[in-house]
C-alpha cells in the first residue's frame, strides 16, 4: 500500500471546523460557513464521477488549504473555487457577498471555458496563464489551486485513462515545478508520485515494492540510529526529535531509471532527520554526528547559511557508520521544518487577527521570493506565443539550480545551464541591456558562458551597449528572454518590422508561395485574430523581436494558404516535419511500429541481450523494457486491462553498450571472500558498479555484484569462472 493510500480522500465541513477550531488562527467561522452554505446550495444535487456528492470536494479542498494554515479567504475560496465554473452563480455574485479578495481568487482557480482555441493545448496554456496572472497578484490564488489539484489526484481513479494522463503530465510540467519553487514539498512529493503511479504504473510499482521489502530492515536501522545520536548528543530528549524519512518514490525513480542507478547505489532512499531548538544546537550537533560516523567528501550541504531560493533550510551530510551503511542526515529547527514542508504557505503575512512574521530578515526574505517569483511569472504572462508558457515553467523553476555570488557576496540562484546573460537580467534589467561582457573568478568569459556553483561572477556594463538578437538563443531562463524581447520592441520597433516581414517572406519564399501584399494580409488575419494584434504591422514587429517563432506557426500558414489561396493547377503546399530517427536510447532495443521513442530497462529483472525481452508503454517516460519471463510482467497478456500497452520488442543484431546485471553469489563465510571475487571479476576486465558482503546463517556469506556485461553469453563466462572461486556455493543472477 502506497504511504498515499492512508490519506482520508474526502473530508466534510465538519471535519474543516475541527481542523479550524484546533488552530491557534482567529478564523472568521460566520463568514466560512456563509460560504459553505452556499457551496451547498450552489451544487445542489450535483454528483462526481465517482457518485459521491460534489460538495464533499470543495469542503476537502478547504480542509487542506486550512492544515496550510491560510487564512479566512483563501478557505472560502477553497469552499467557493467551482461554484463559478459549475453552476449559475458568477463572480459579481461572490464579490457581493465575499469581497473582492474572494472573487479575484475563485477567478483565478477558474478555468477558460468560453473562450475556442486552435488545440488541447492552447487550451491548457491559456488556463495556465490566467492562472499566473492572478497569481502574480495574490500568491493565495495557486496555493488554493494546489490544494485542488493534490484532492483531484487523490480520488482520480474513477477518471477516464486519458483523462489520468493528460492530468499527471500537467502536474508533472506545471504544479509541481511551482510548489516546488514555492517550498511546498509536502505537495510537490505527493503530486509527483501520483501522477508517476498513472504514467508509469509498472514502474511506480517496482520501487513501491522495493521499499516495502525493505521496510522493516529500514525501520530497525532508523531506530538503532535513533539511540545511538540520542545517546551521543546528551541533550535532553525534549529538545531534539529524530525520526526516518524515505524519499518519494518519483525522486527514486528519476534516480534508478533516467540515471541508470540501483536503489543500493543511492545514498538518501532513507535518511534520518533531526529537529532542534535552534541554530546553535543544529551546528553543535552536526559535529557530534561527524564524530560518531564518517563523513563522506563532498556530501555536505549548509542550507541554513545558504538556503535554497524556496527558503528551504536545512543541513545536509551524508556519513558511513562502523558497518559500512551510508546514510543521510537532515539537521533543522522547527521553524526550518515547516518552511520545508509548507514553504510560502508557513510564511505567510496574514490579515489583521492572524499571526505575523515578526522577524524583519524573515520577511524580507519572504517578500524578496515572492517578488522573484512574480517576476517569473510576468515572463510568462507577456509571452506571445502561448505554448512557450509550460516550457518556460518547466525551465525557470528547475529544481537543479546554481548558486552564484557576485564580487560584493550577495548569492543568486538560477536554473542549471544559466549564462551570464541570465544573471545579468536577474540583477537588474538595465545591468543585463547594458552588459558588455562577464568576469568569472576573475578571468573573462565568453557571452554564452555557462554558470556554475560557488563562481563569483562580475558582470562588466557600457552606457551606451544594448542586447543582442543572438542572446535570445543563448540565454536559458525566459525571464531574461522576455526582457530583451521588450527591449526590442520598445527601442526598435521600425527595425522589427521590416526585420519580421523579411524573415517572413524568406519563409514562404522556402515554401513555395507567392502571394501579393494584400494577399498576405489576408491570409494573416487568423493570426492577428488569435494573438489579438491590431495591424499586420504588429505582427512582424512580433516575429522580428522574438516574440512570434515562425517555425511554429509556419505549419498553420501552410495549411491556411492549401484552404485559401492555393490556385488550381499547383500542387498544395507540403507542411514538413522534421524527418524522425530511429533513436536507440543507450540500449540497441527496437520497438516494433515505432520510432524515435525513449528506452529503458527495467531494474526488477535487469534483461540482457540473448534475454526474451517484451516492451511496456508508459504514461510520458518512453517503453519499459522487462524480460518476458519477468514477475512484474502478467503470464495472459489478453486478461489485463490494457493489452495494447504490451508491444514487442527485440534485440538489434549489433549491440555496442554494456549493460548493468547483478549477480547473488552464496559461499562459505570466510576471509578474503571479497578480494577473491574482486580480482576474478578485475582480471576479466569488468567494471563493478557496486560490490558488498554480509554474513547469513549456517555459517554462510552472500556477495552482492552489480556489474557491466556485453549480453547474456558473456554473463554466463563471467559466472563460470567466479564459480571455480574457492567455497563458492552458488550464484544466481537478480
Amino acid at each position: 500500500m502506497s504511504k498515499y493510500d492512508k490519506i482520508a480522500h474526502y473530508q466534510d465541513f465538519n471535519e474543516l471546523l475541527t481542523i479550524l477550531k484546533k488552530s491557534s488562527n482567529n478564523y472568521d467561522i460566520r463568514k466560512i460557513q456563509k460560504a459553505y452554505d452556499l457551496a451547498e446550495k450552489a451544487h445542489g444535487d450535483q454528483r462526481r464521477i465517482s457518485g459521491v456528492p460534489y460538495i464533499l470536494h470543495p469542503t476537502s479542498v478547504a480542509c487542506i488549504v486550512a492544515q496550510f494554515g491560510m487564512d479566512s479567504d483563501s478557505i472560502i475560496s477553497a469552499l467557493l473555487h467551482d461554484v463559478v465554473e459549475d453552476t449559475e452563480y458568477d463572480l459579481g455574485y461572490i464579490r457581493k457577498e465575499f469581497g473582492k479578495d474572494v472573487s479575484n481568487i475563485v477567478d483565478g482557480v477558474t478555468k477558460i471555458s468560453k473562450i475556442k482555441l486552435y488545440s488541447r493545448e492552447e487550451q491548457q496554456a491559456e488556463n495556465v496563464r490566467k492562472m499566473l496572472i492572478a497569481m502574480s497578484n495574490d500568491i493565495r490564488v495557486i496555493i488554493v489551486k494546489l490544494a485542488d489539484r493534490l484532492h483531484n489526484m487523490r480520488t482520480i481513479e474513477c477518471m477516464p485513462e486519458q483523462k489520468r494522463r493528460d492530468k499527471s503530465r500537467e502536474n508533472m510540467e506545471v504544479f509541481a515545478p511551482i510548489a516546488h519553487r514555492l517550498g511546498m514539498k509536502a505537495v510537490k512529493d505527493e503530486l509527483e508520485d501520483l501522477s508517476l503511479r498513472y504514467l508509469d504504473p509498472v514502474g511506480y510499482k517496482e520501487i513501491e515494492d522495493a521499499l516495502l521489502l525493505q521496510e522493516n530492515e529500514r525501520d530497525r536501522f532508523i531506530e538503532k540510529k535513533k539511540k545511538e545520536i540520542l545517546r551521543a548528543s546528551k541533550l535532553p530528549n525534549s529538545k531534539i526529535t529524530v525520526y526516518g524519512r524515505v524519499k518519494s518514490i518519483n525522486s527514486i525513480y528519476r534516480k534508478t531509471y533516467l540515471r541508470g542507478k540501483t536503489i543500493d547505489e543511492i545514498y538518501d532512499v532513507f535518511a534520518l532527520r533531526i529537529i532542534l531548538d535552534d541554530i546553535k544546537d543544529c551546528y553543535n550537533l552536526l559535529g557530534v554526528i561527524h564524530d560518531l560516523y564518517t563523513p563522506i567528501p563532498r556530501r555536505f550541504k549548509d542550507y541554513i547559511s545558504t538556503p535554497k531560493p524556496n527558503m528551504y533550510q536545512s543541513l545536509h551530510t551524508t556519513v558511513i557508520d562502523r558497518d559500512g551503511i551510508p546514510f543521510e542526515v537532515q539537521i533543522r529547527t522547527w521553524e526550518m521544518h515547516q518552511t520545508a514542508e509548507n514553504g510560502i504557505a508557513a510564511h505567510w503575512k496574514y490579515k489583521l487577527g492572524f499571526t505575523r512574521i515578526v522577524n524583519n530578515k524573515k520577511a524580507r526574505e519572504l517578500d524578496a521570493n515572492i517578488n522573484r517569483i512574480k517576476d517569473i511569472l510576468a515572463a510568462q504572462i507577456d509571452t506571445d506565443d502561448s505554448t512557450d508558457i509550460i516550457r518556460n515553467i518547466r525551465n525557470d523553476f528547475d529544481q537543479n539550480e546554481v548558486y552564484v555570488f557576485s564580487p560584493k557576496g550577495d548569492v543568486f540562484n538560477l536554473p542549471k545551464g544559466s549564462t551570464v546573460i541570465d544573471l545579468a537580467y536577474l540583477i537588474h534589467t538595465e545591468v543585463g541591456n547594458h552588459m558588455v561582457g562577464a568576469k568569472v573568478d576573475h578571468r573573462i568569459v565568453s557571452i554564452d558562458y555557462e554558470l556554475n556553483t560557488g563562481e563569483i561572477c562580475e558582470i562588466l556594463t557600457q552606457k551606451d551597449s544594448h542586447p543582442r538578437r543572438d542572446w535570445l538563443e543563448i540565454c536559458k531562463t525566459s525571464s531574461a528572454r522576455s526582457k530583451i524581447r521588450q527591449w526590442f520592441k520598445r527601442e526598435k520597433r521600425d527595425e522589427n518590422i521590416i526585420e519580421g516581414k523579411m524573415m517572413l517572406e524568406r519563409e514562404l519564399k522556402r515554401s513555395n508561395i507567392s502571394l501579393t501584399d494584400e494577399e498576405l494580409e489576408k491570409l494573416l488575419q487568423f493570426m492577428l485574430r488569435k494573438n489579438k494584434f491590431n495591424t499586420v504591422e504588429d505582427l512582424y514587429a512580433s516575429v522580428g523581436y522574438g516574440g512570434i517563432q515562425l517555425w511554429k506557426v509556419m505549419p498553420r500558414i501552410k495549411e491556411e494558404y492549401n484552404t485559401k489561396f492555393k490556385p488550381e493547377d499547383k500542387e498544395p503546399v507540403i507542411v514538413k516535419t522534421t524527418p524522425q530517427k530511429r533513436r536507440h536510447a543507450n540500449s540497441g532495443v527496437i520497438v516494433e511500429g515505432m520510432e524515435d521513442c525513449l528506452i529503458k530497462f527495467s531494474q526488477c529483472c535487469n534483461p540482457l541481450p540473448g534475454d526474451d525481452i517484451i516492451g511496456y508503454i508508459t504514461r510520458g517516460y518512453g517503453v519499459s523494457v522487462h524480460k518476458r519471463s519477468c514477475s512484474n510482467i502478467p503470464k495472459d497478456l489478453s486478461a489485463v486491462e490494457e493489452p495494447e500497452r504490451y508491444v514487442k520488442v527485440y534485440w538489434e543484431n549489433e549491440i555496442n553498450e554494456n549493460f548493468r546485471s547483478t549477480l547473488e553469489i552464496i559461499s562459505t563465510d570466510r576471509t578474503g571472500l571479497l578480494a577473491d571475487v574482486t580480482i576474478a571479476l578485475s582480471s576479466m576486465r569488468i567494471f563493478i558498479h557496486n560490490l558488498n558482503s554480509r554474513h547469513i546463517e549456517d555459517g554462510r556469506a552472500m556477495v552482492t555484484a552489480t556489474i557491466d556485461v556485453v549480453n547474456r553469453e558473456h554473463l554466463d563466462t563471467v559466472i563460470k569462472r567466479l564459480q571455480s572461486i574457492r567455497d563458492i556455493i552458488s550464484i544466481k543472477r537478480f
